[in-house]
């Protein structure tokens, strides 16, 4: 057995550790009770952690119910079960002699969602984890993001400065509306003779009022929390993850968005109890725990049809560096001055051969956009770059223009062109390449219309769609 690690995740109620492979692959679990001192969870993680240690095992990986200095490797502070006050991470490496990963439980979460679960093919998400209280994660640009270093408490969004006193110190947090302590308060207050949330749902769909407004206060708070999720970070979705996230998901559907804007799409999560610990054991395997292979977007179009533009949009909308080929060429021909055209077009090969070589020394786990007319060079090159480069995802965006569009777009800007360019003599040539080009359709492909502004929503949707199922 090769490239497993263990998963740890301390939850509210129970402690979960597992054997999880390099593709995410659960391959043996336990489940503990979660101890009230810290002390006393610490040494039970030590044990669990024990029991499925082998020797194949390449570290292990914890999420923890807090904040969490990622790099530091520090828990700053925690909720329910507070661990700030342990030398956790050598107390664990000196008793399993592996190395130690720790991150946010809810973050662990997210990389398995991301890897195999709810959220794969996204770059920008959020997840809560709704459970004995809410955990909050964010990815951008396919990575978790941390800010200054703990970013992504969502639990902890204000949607009521007089609500009940949160751990965190303050009042009226979404954790202490929507979480699942909430839920049980709300219901020991309504008077209703229930044990579990799937009665009051079969209470509700019967016409009962009382349940109706106790599902009422546990998610509308949420709602708020999601429109300025929603409002804050424009995510492609938002999950809800946790042992109450499905239930979350379902209250939510009579409690529509406050304003059009605030619309990303609002999913359960798929993997259930099992993402923390899925999460924490990909966390070992570091820049593939979200995305295992290389990924590129070819933006592709003939000259001055748009794909300069497009390739920068796409890149602020994502955080993918773009590399081109005039981005590489321009500072040779501003250096060596007037180039004949057959001179230019060496260049063009050889910033050509740049972009291919930056790409296939990059790590796994990384996606860059490339700008280019890719029709200059045949397809079979393009494809041996791609294999070389060992990249796993292609998709193509098409930069489609009229030859007459490309032409004028061309001659206006030849007084901002470098000497080495083509000149006006190229007009009536790009005006022909334009009208018969072709996509170079090694991959996946999607044709812009470059005579209008490209709606980056689709574009993102697509790209989304061809990355999960590739």
């Amino acid at each position: 057995m090769a490239d497993i690690a263990i998963g740890v995740d301390i939850g509210g109620t129970n402690i979960r550790a597992a054997l999880v492979s390099a593709q995410g692959e659960l391959l043996a679990k336990l489940s503990e009770r979660t101890p009230t001192d810290p002390l006393v969870a610490l040494e039970r993680v030590i044990a669990m952690a024990r029991t499925l240690d082998t020797p194949e095992v390449l570290g292990i990986g914890v999420g923890i119910p807090g904040r969490v200095d990622v790099d530091s490797r520090e828990i700053l502070s925690g909720g329910i079960l507070n661990l700030s006050g342990l030398d956790f991470v050598k107390r664990l490496e000196t008793a399993l002699q592996k190395p130690v990963v720790i991150e946010n439980d809810c973050s662990m979460a997210l990389i398995a969602e991301m890897r195999i679960g709810g959220a794969k093919g996204y770059q920008n998400v959020a997840m809560l984890t709704i459970g004995t209280g809410i955990g909050g994660a964010v990815a951008h640009a396919g990575r978790i993001y941390h800010g200054h270093k703990a970013a992504g408490q969502l639990g902890h969004i204000c949607v009521s400065q007089d609500g009940p006193p949160c751990p965190c110190g303050r009042r009226g947090c979404v954790e202490t509306f929507s979480s699942g302590t909430a839920l049980r308060r709300h219901i020991a207050e309504s008077g209703l003779a229930v044990t579990t949330i799937r009665e009051i749902f079969d209470m509700a769909a019967e016409g009962n009022d009382t349940a109706v407004r106790v599902l009422r206060q546990w998610a509308t708070p949420l709602r708020a929390a999601l429109d300025n999720i929603a409002a804050t970070m424009d995510p492609e979705i938002i999950l809800l993850g946790g042992g109450l996230g499905c239930d979350a998901a379902r209250a939510l559907a009579d409690l529509p968005a406050a304003a059009p804007w605030f619309c990303p799409a609002i999913l359960p999560a798929k993997l259930a109890d099992d993402a923390g610990v899925i999460g924490a054991g990909l966390s070992i395997f570091g820049a593939d725990a979200l995305a295992q292979g290389k990924r590129v977007v070819l933006v592709n179009g003939v000259p001055a049809s748009g794909k300069s533009r497009l390739a920068k949009a796409l890149s602020r909308r994502t955080g993918w560096p773009i590399l081109s080929l005039d981005g590489i060429k321009n500072p040779f021909l501003q250096h060596i001055g007037s180039v004949d055209r057959d001179f230019n077009r060496t260049l063009g090969k050889a910033s050509y051969q740049a972009i291919w070589s930056f790409i296939a020394e990059a790590p796994a786990g990384s996606t860059f956009i490339i700008d280019a007319w890719f029709g200059f060079q045949p397809r079979t090159q393009l494809e041996n770059y791609i294999n070389a480069a060992q990249i796993d995802h292609v998709a193509e965006l098409w930069c489609k223009v009229p030859g007459a569009v490309a032409g004028e777009r061309y001659a206006s800007r030849l007084k901002d062109r470098l000497p080495g360019h083509p000149g006006a003599e190229y007009v009536p040539e790009l005006i022909a390449l334009a009208d018969r080009a072709e996509p170079m359709g090694c991959s996946a492909v999607m044709t812009v219309d470059q005579t209008q502004e490209p709606d980056m929503g689709a574009i993102m949707a697509w790209l989304s769609k061809v990355f999960e199922r590739e």
